[in-house]
């Protein structure tokens, strides 16, 4: 008898085909990242790294790999062929982000940023991030997670424009004088102005990093700002979201590449050598090599021209989609958006809570998240507002007639839900969401998901 994860596994998959992405963390890969994912690498324990000999951005090793056999430093044997594939995510990451090192071994996001802290900060140091209650991520301050209980986060905020408060960035940079200064985020809708902060971080010699997380691919695709062209020390970022790659993390860095098994003197230039000692054996165990092999083949996707074009259409469909919003009557953070994420004020706009118009999307396959903007004092149970984004239905070819007829279904259900005083409520109206639910589906069936 088949495993009922299988049945759950093909529901997901109806679920996914039948609606509509519209999370701006959330991406469909394509069917070789799936591939590699799902490959026999599952089974190979790697705890080190490959050799770093000769290993630049400028020089690749795709026309060599399979020929050339270096020395590592893993802990197992038979890693013949696990090196030259880690090997391949590290130049392919490199080369997409003009870095000097690459580690690719983070399970996620949030272990990149903490490597990060240890391999920089002593306990009790004090690193300067984005205000969560403004935009910032968990793992930037977030009272409930570890990284705060072992660091001083000193947090800025967002003007009333929905801009980074550079001015109040500097003045605490100056005050405080953080280990890090870091610009990074899960709700902001502007591009940072990186080379402001970076004249403010050298002021006081910090360490300046960037948690591109969310725009990674429009990073990647030449569409946003690279940090590290500016002067930044580290870039943190997730593989999935706009990169579309496979879930996991990514640590980019500028400087000297050495040996992990010498611990190098703390300084800047050594930072690549320091962050890799602080992935493993500082706070990860090993690789996920069949994840490290996804993510290769994300970053050799990444690197193809029409990822390029992939990115453009990622921003133009942000764009088009804020504007039909707008045209609506749906009051957007910060007057619209710069990258590929839109911030709505519900409760301004239509007298909603985000969770209650969450729910009422979820009933006609439309998925995105509610999501506190600045100023709301419930905001993990009422929220003011909602978080969407474009890159999960531009990887399914939609365009600017799907972001008009997205924000007309948007705008219908905002209607249909103020009838209603709570999410149970919402049932009560099944009737009147049923046709626009239909309406998704069709439209859904008609761009593939391409991995499915």
């Amino acid at each position: 008898m088949k495993d009922l994860v299988f049945d759950l596994i093909e529901r997901e998959k109806v679920r996914q085909k039948e609606g509509l992405e519209l999370i701006p963390s959330e991406n469909y890969v394509s069917k070789e990242v799936l591939e590699a994912m799902g490959s026999v690498l599952t089974n190979k324990y790697s705890e080190g790294y490959p050799s770093f000999d000769e290993l630049t951005a400028e020089r690749s090793l795709e026309e060599r790999i399979l020929d050339t056999e270096l020395p590592n430093y893993r802990y197992y044997g038979g890693q013949v062929n696990i090196d030259k594939i880690e090997r391949l995510a590290i130049e392919r990451a490199m080369r997409l982000f003009r870095a000097d090192h690459a580690n690719v071994q983070p399970h996620s996001g949030a272990n990149a940023n903490e490597a990060v802290y240890y391999a920089w900060c002593e306990p009790g140091d004090k690193i300067l991030a984005m205000n969560l209650a403004h935009g910032g991520h968990l793992t930037h301050g977030a009272p409930v997670t570890r990284s705060a209980h072992i660091w001083k986060f000193i947090p800025y905020g967002v003007t009333a424009e929905g801009d980074i408060d550079y001015d109040e960035l500097e003045r605490l940079a100056l005050e405080e004088k953080p280990k890090i200064i870091l610009v990074g985020y899960s709700a902001f809708m502007k591009i940072p102005d990186f080379e402001r902060v970076a004249k403010i971080g050298q002021k006081i010699g910090a360490l300046l990093m960037a948690d591109m997380a969310h725009v990674a691919g429009l990073i990647a695709g030449g569409v946003h700002p690279n940090p590290l062209d500016f002067g930044f020390h580290v870039m943190t970022t997730t593989t999935h979201k706009t990169l579309r790659g496979p879930r996991g993390g990514l640590i980019l860095s500028k400087g000297k590449v050495s040996s992990p098994l010498r611990k190098p003197e703390k300084t800047l230039e050594n930072i690549p050598t320091l962050i890799d000692r602080s992935v493993f054996p500082g706070t990860q165990g090993g690789p996920l090599e069949h994840v490290i092999a996804a993510k290769a083949v994300a970053f050799g996707e990444a690197l193809r021209p029409e990822f390029r074009e992939y990115a453009a259409k990622i921003v133009e469909n942000a764009k088009t989609l804020a504007a039909e919003l707008k045209e609506r009557g749906f009051i957007l953070q910060g007057g619209g958006t710069e990258n590929h994420l839109i911030l709505v004020n519900v409760e301004a706009s239509f007298g909603l809570n985000g969770k209650v118009y969450e729910k009422a999307l979820d009933k006609v396959g439309l998925t995105l998240n509610a999501n506190a903007l600045p100023g709301d004092k419930a905001a993990a149970f009422r929220p003011s507002g909602v978080r969407l984004g474009t890159p999960a239905i531009t990887t399914r070819g939609m365009g600017a007639t799907e972001m008009k007829q997205i924000a007309e279904w948007m705008e219908k259900v905002a209607k249909i839900s103020q009838k209603a005083a709570s999410e149970e409520e919402l049932d009560e109206f099944a009737e009147e969401f049923k046709p626009i639910r239909e309406e998704v589906r069709e439209m859904a069936l008609k761009f593939p998901v391409p991995s499915i």
